[in-house]
């Protein structure tokens, strides 16, 4: 049986620093930006993120890519 994959969505999620607790553990956020072109590369989404949150006064964590697929049967 052959799968047919066909891309549904796409995001990019950044991770940053939204300040930090009583006992310095640092307080986690995260903002996604959504439907992505699939086929951007991953070095211009991660610069990208730096770029858009290089404006913000908080630091970026991390730097998450979830695509999303429908997988049917042909």
């Amino acid at each position: 049986m052959a799968v047919q994959v066909t891309p549904l969505n796409s995001a990019l999620v950044v991770v940053y620093q939204a300040g930090l607790t009583a006992l310095g553990a640092p307080i986690k956020r995260q903002k996604s930006l959504n439907y992505l072109r699939f086929d951007a590369s991953d070095q211009a989404l991660h610069d990208a993120a730096h770029a858009l949150f290089g404006l913000s006064q908080n630091p970026v964590l991390d730097v998450l890519y979830r695509k999303t697929f429908e997988l049917t049967e042909e």
